[in-house]
C-alpha cells in the first residue's frame, strides 16, 4: 500500500486532471463488465497496462508483480466455476469418477470460467491505472467535485490513513518478534503469529484513537480541509477517453 502511494506521487500522470482519470477508469471498467467478452477484456487489459507502464512510467516488474496478486485468487475462483460435480459424465471434456459421482470440466463451464477470469483481470487493470497514477488526495478532490456525500469522502480519507497505521504497527511488531527469534522455528513462529494477530488490532485501535483525539484538538468538525493543487484541464484528454470507450462499444457489437 505504501509503495502504491509512492508510485502514485511519482507517476508521470500525477498532474493530469483527476476527473479525467476517474472517468477513464470507471467508464472503461463499466464497458469491460458489460461486454462480457474475452476479446474486449483483453483489449481493456492491454490499454490499461500500456497507459500505466508507458503513460505513467510505472516499472514493468512492479506492475506485473502487482497483477500477480489478484491472479492467484482469480485462478482458484475460476476453478470452482469450471469444475462440476454430477452423477452422470455427460458433456464433459474430461472427468474422473469417485463413488457414484463424476468430477469434470464441460465446454460451457470452461468458457464461462475463461470469460470471468479475463473480465476480472481487465477490471483490476482499470483500478490499478487509477491507484498507481492518482494520489489519494486527488481522488478525494474529484469525488467532492462530483458532489459525493461529505461523510463518505471523509470516511474514505480516514480509513485510508488508518490502513497505513495498521501496516506500520504490524511491521514494527514483526521486527520486534524476529529480533527475539520469534520465527526461528515452526512452533515458535506459530505462537508469534497468534500473538501478532491478537495484539495488532488493539494497538492499531489505540493509535487510531490517538490520531482522532489529535484531530479534535485541532478543531476537527467532521470535514478535513486541505489545500488542493489545481490540475490542468485538457479537453483532448476527455476526447481520448470518449474515443477509446466508443471504440470498445462498437467492437463489442461487431463481435
Amino acid at each position: 500500500m505504501i509503495n502504491i502511494d509512492t508510485f502514485a506521487y511519482n507517476s508521470k500522470l500525477k498532474d493530469r486532471d483527476p476527473m479525467e482519470k476517474l472517468l477513464f477508469t470507471f467508464v472503461t471498467l463499466s464497458v469491460c463488465l458489460w461486454a462480457n467478452s474475452i476479446i474486449i477484456s483483453l483489449t481493456v487489459l492491454l490499454i490499461m497496462t500500456w497507459s500505466t507502464i508507458y503513460g505513467g512510467g510505472i516499472p514493468r516488474t512492479v506492475y506485473f508483480k502487482l497483477l500477480l496478486i489478484p491472479m492467484v485468487f482469480l485462478i482458484f475462483g475460476v476453478l470452482a466455476v469450471a469444475i462440476e460435480i454430477t452423477p452422470q459424465p455427460y458433456e464433459f471434456l474430461g472427468s474422473i469418477s469417485f463413488f457414484n459421482f463424476y468430477l469434470g470440466v464441460s465446454k460451457a463451464g470452461l468458457i464461462t470460467a475463461t470469460q470471468l477470469f479475463f473480465r476480472a483481470l481487465g477490471a483490476v487493470s482499470c483500478l490499478y491505472y487509477l491507484s498507481l497514477n492518482t494520489p489519494m488526495i486527488d481522488v478525494m478532490s474529484a469525488l467532492r467535485k462530483l458532489r459525493c456525500p461529505k461523510l463518505l469522502v471523509e470516511m474514505m480519507s480516514l480509513i485510508y490513513r488508518f490502513i497505513f497505521i495498521f501496516i506500520t504497527t504490524a511491521e514494527t511488531m514483526i521486527i520486534a518478534q524476529s529480533s527475539r527469534l520469534g520465527y526461528s522455528r515452526f512452533m515458535s513462529g506459530y505462537r508469534s503469529l497468534s500473538l501478532l494477530i491478537s495484539s495488532i488490532f488493539i494497538r492499531s485501535y489505540q493509535q487510531a484513537d490517538k490520531i482522532y483525539t489529535s484531530l479534535e484538538s485541532r478543531g476537527y468538525d467532521g470535514e478535513l480541509n486541505v489545500l488542493e493543487k489545481s490540475k490542468g484541464y485538457i479537453s483532448t484528454g476527455y476526447l481520448k477517453v470518449l474515443g477509446i470507450n466508443v471504440f470498445l462499444v462498437i467492437l463489442t457489437f461487431i463481435i
